[in-house]
């Protein structure tokens, strides 16, 4: 299989699904020296049971689910309240006024889009490694996304380059904290005000984690999380919009409500148009659960990264993604690094992830070019898109569609799913000997 397709989801669920469960304690079985023969050759992997598993499940977490199912109170406007005190308690741990919870991130960003009033004409900034909705929901409001490079030491959304895309179609930034980490809020935020530009932080895969010690999505106009089957809370699908703008938090609303808000007209029901984005009950009761346990899990993912991140920037060819001086907390909801196949013989990335894989480590390679995607320039040139856009402008924005540091780090970028951190500091020894095995018989694998 060729491990650099393989996409964040199906990779983050297929790393967990195996070890699921209340109890996730497996004796070990068997461990192998850093010599030892590679196992993608027949030798004896270094690790042989499975990584902490997820979705976490525990006995408390069914008594609500079970409230809202025996109740058949299932919708959030006739449920028991899960939603709404989610939604307060998700304000309160953000330290924000209002948090709107909706039915996943996608929708959490279109929600978002609609209430700064993004359309037709206008451009969105929007980084190239980052998942697809985030430029889907710019092209589902007919604007055009407009890639800025990649800060490859990072992974983000390179400020330094985002003031060279600007022009006078510029209505928005989308900075997206990919993998839990930030990107640098301050000279973004420097840059939207100078050019009068509004920011929604996508910080999707970003719960708790700060910038300056305040936490990510509240320092834009609006911030949006998704609360998908992977992420580090999770309710196999849902998404929310925190902000401390309440005229945007209340167009929000609205949207999300078929246009139906809190605010009540005189004789008017719908004051403008939106569609169904409301989360359930069940959702709701579920992420009241797994928000006891967020803070502890944190916790645990901030010991174990730093004390993998110091052993794996000793290995030749290996370097974790950095942090700005100003990302105070990263979330690690994907734990990347950077491998340079020159420290490794020249092999593949795809032939060192085989290996790694073989050994035990369950490794991905990442995102794809998403500005080199079809998706992108197919939309451009549908129908509904030539009737907004002129031919010229169009071809501009197929012919601008470069982004050379990205196009680097799709072929040098490995990850490791969150839950991996969840474990014991053994799990980060197993790893970091995995690398090491890989790249003292890298080698072996060139010869092949």
């Amino acid at each position: 299989m060729n491990r650099t397709e393989l996409k964040r989801r199906s990779f983050l669920h297929a790393t967990s699904a195996g070890a699921a469960g209340l109890s996730l304690a497996t004796p070990r079985l068997l461990r192998a020296a850093e010599g030892d023969m590679l196992a993608v050759k027949g030798g004896t992997p270094v690790r042989t049971e499975p990584f902490h598993g997820w979705p976490v499940l525990e006995e408390a977490d069914l008594t609500p689910w079970r409230e809202v199912l025996e109740k058949k109170a299932w919708s959030r406007y006739y449920g028991s309240g899960y939603v709404s005190q989610f939604e307060k308690e998700y304000a309160q741990a953000m330290g924000v006024k209002d948090c709107l919870a909706v039915t996943n991130g996608t929708n959490a960003l279109l929600c978002a889009l609609d209430a700064l009033d993004v359309g037709p004409g206008d451009e969105v900034l929007v980084p190239p490694y980052t998942f697809v909705a985030t430029v889907n929901v710019v092209l589902m409001r007919f604007a055009v996304p407009v890639f800025v490079d990649t800060d490859r030491n990072t992974f983000q959304m390179d400020p330094a380059k985002i003031e060279e895309k600007i022009t006078s179609r510029t209505r928005c930034i989308i900075p997206v904290h990919f993998g839990g980490n930030s990107v640098e809020l301050d000279q973004i935020l420097a840059i939207a005000k100078k050019h009068n530009l509004y920011v929604i932080e996508d910080a999707c895969q970003s719960h708790l984690a700060e910038w300056r010690e305040k936490k990510v999505g509240t320092w834009g106009d609006l911030g949006c999380f998704s609360f998908q089957v992977t992420k580090n809370l999770s309710s196999g699908e849902g998404g929310a919009v925190i902000s401390d703008n309440t005229d945007l938090m209340d167009r929000c609303i609205e949207f999300h409500n078929n246009g139906s808000g809190r605010k009540r007209y005189p004789g008017i029901r719908y004051n403008r148009n939106g569609i169904n984005q409301r989360m359930t009950e069940f959702q709701g009761a579920i992420l009241l659960q797994g928000l006891k346990r967020l803070e502890a899990q944190a916790a645990k993912r901030d010991e174990n990264g730093a004390y993998l991140t110091e052993q794996l920037n000793a290995i030749p060819g290996i370097r974790v993604m950095e942090m700005y001086e100003g990302c105070t907390r990263n979330a690690y909801h994907v734990y990347s690094f950077r491998f340079d196949r020159q420290a490794f013989a020249g092999i593949s990335k795809d032939a060192f992830l085989q290996a790694l894989n073989a050994e035990g480590i369950p490794a991905a390679g990442g995102y794809s070019r998403l500005n080199k995607e079809p998706f992108w320039e197919n939309t451009l040139r549908s129908r509904p898109f030539q009737a907004i856009y002129s031919p010229v402008t169009i071809d501009r924005y197929v012919a601008e569609n470069e982004c050379l540091e990205n196009d680097r780090l799709c072929e040098e970028a490995a990850w490791l799913s969150q839950q991996i951190l969840l474990g014991t500091q053994k799990d980060m020894d197993d790893i970091a000997t995995a690398v090491r095995k890989v790249h003292k018989n890298a080698e072996l694998l060139a010869k092949a």
